[in-house]
């Protein structure tokens, strides 16, 4: 408690020292470092001190919510309320080869649901959704929030990344993350997440908490903890949230690398592509048609999504947005269009047996290393270079058969990729006795006027 008449002074290396020490810290001291770091009066390096002790000692409930709120507040917060569908958006806490959302904003869009999506870029070993959408020529990310508006009327769908208007605050604090060695934190997960989805003005939000090692969060128990929280936070906020914990033990699909998961993505909505990959867009885009009010049921979300697919409208709501959004949309009638790789060279097995396990982080790190992600903060992104797996786990291979297919454009990058990508395979004599299920569970109370699964986790 401040005494009557005495004023509160922020100081940068204050914060830090008592986050360092474990010291809990005030809505004031959090609000205060956003904004300074925000307007640029604090350098980087202290906030990434500040965000190594974050990772280090961890936040308060009350500490993780001050920390979301500022954020959000940091910018505008849309009023699409003008928009006479409901507003549902798709959050994943990243992993190797997930492009569900591009799969996900055109097919919800296709039921009659808004989908007003801000994503953001490759993180760490991670993918990203923005640096994929411009592997797309042409395809534009950077609307203004007049124009991120006129598209979600007209399409219903539209993605782009963090204007200056909204949650800058995590622009940059994303960007600093991601070369600081600092994203794991399930609390900056969180803020980052949930700040920018309640700037939206969504009414409902499905996220995808992944688990495994390819995910942030790789045992099931931390990934139930960050469910729980984003659920918490949403809540809190009015907002209807339900979280899927997803598997991330293998890479999801088979493509890893912006213009080739494009390829794969092209290939779902027409009804085709991997069954992991067509199976958790139909699973998470069966919720949002049910929390969006388009589907009784979450089965009944299902079967619609999937008559979507078949029938090729949601093909063509990808079409559509990529028109609105200054994409080349003929990408889709010809894969030929997207940036394509110099070179390709074959990884094959060593040795005969069965697919085991795939280090799936390794994977992921092995597309960074080949341009496919960035290694600093200034790096660009080479959206042609990648990686095709031709086997994952349970699958049969024989002594010098290819597992995988490496697409680079830089030699002395492609060589270390491919000794990652090799180390990653673990190849048995026999195969696993058991797999790991897709969608491990399901975490959310008072989900359309009716409770779900929700399932402990250590509370902090």
């Amino acid at each position: 408690m401040i005494p009557p008449g005495v004023t509160q002074t922020f100081r940068a290396i204050d914060v830090i020292r008592k986050k360092r020490d474990g010291i809990e810290l005030s809505q004031f001291e959090i609000e205060g470092l956003v904004r300074a770091y925000t307007t640029g009066e604090i350098p980087d390096y202290q906030v990434s001190a500040w965000l190594m002790a974050v990772v280090l000692k961890g936040m308060t409930r009350p500490e993780t919510a001050a920390l979301t709120d500022a954020m959000l507040h940091s910018g505008d917060v849309l009023d699409l309320s003008s928009l006479p569908a409901r507003k549902v958006d798709k959050h994943s806490t990243g992993g190797v080869g997930d492009k569900t959302s591009l799969v996900l904003a055109p097919l919800a869009a296709a039921a009659g649901i808004a989908v007003p999506m801000i994503s953001g870029r490759g993180l760490g070993h991670t993918g990203g959704t923005l640096d994929k959408l411009e592997a797309i020529p042409g395809f534009n990310v950077n609307l203004s929030v007049a124009e991120f508006r006129r598209v979600l009327e007209v399409c219903g769908c539209a993605m782009i990344g963090q204007t200056a208007e909204i949650a800058p605050a995590d622009r940059k604090l994303y960007a600093l993350r991601d070369v600081t060695g600092t994203v794991e934190s399930p609390y900056l997960i969180c803020a980052s997440i949930m700040s920018k989805k309640l700037a939206e003005g969504i009414d409902a939000l499905v996220l995808d908490v992944k688990t495994g090692s390819g995910a942030f969060m790789k045992s099931e128990k931390d990934a139930v903890f960050l469910a729980e929280l984003m659920v918490e936070t949403g809540e809190r906020m009015g907002k209807q949230v339900i979280a899927l914990i997803t598997d991330m033990d293998q890479p999801l699909g088979n493509m890893i690398g912006n213009a080739l998961e494009v390829v794969e993505v092209i290939e779902v909505l027409r009804g085709a592509g991997p069954e992991d990959l067509r199976e958790l867009c139909l699973e998470t885009a069966a919720w949002m048609l049910h929390l969006g009010g388009a589907a009784e049921s979450v089965a009944e979300g299902k079967r619609q999504s999937a008559k979507l697919i078949s029938s090729g409208k949601a093909l063509e709501k990808f079409r559509q947005m990529l028109e609105l959004q200054g994409g080349d949309a003929r990408v889709i009638d010809d894969i030929k269009r997207l940036p394509q790789a110099q070179h390709t060279m074959q990884l094959t097995s060593s040795r005969s047996g069965y697919v085991s396990s795939i280090q799936c982080e390794q994977v992921g790190t092995a597309c960074v290393i080949l341009g496919g992600g960035r290694e600093r903060k200034e790096d660009s992104v080479d959206p042609a270079v990648g990686i095709v797996l031709h086997k994952k786990v349970g699958d049969r291979v024989t002594a010098g058969e290819p597992i995988a297919t490496i697409y680079y454009n830089a030699e002395a990058k492609a060589a270390r990729a491919r000794q990652l990508l090799e180390s990653s395979y673990k190849i048995e004599d026999s195969a696993p006795a058991t797999k790991r299920p897709l969608i491990h569970r399901i975490i959310g109370d008072k989900i359309v006027g009716k409770s779900v699964i929700s399932t402990p986790a250590e509370k902090n």
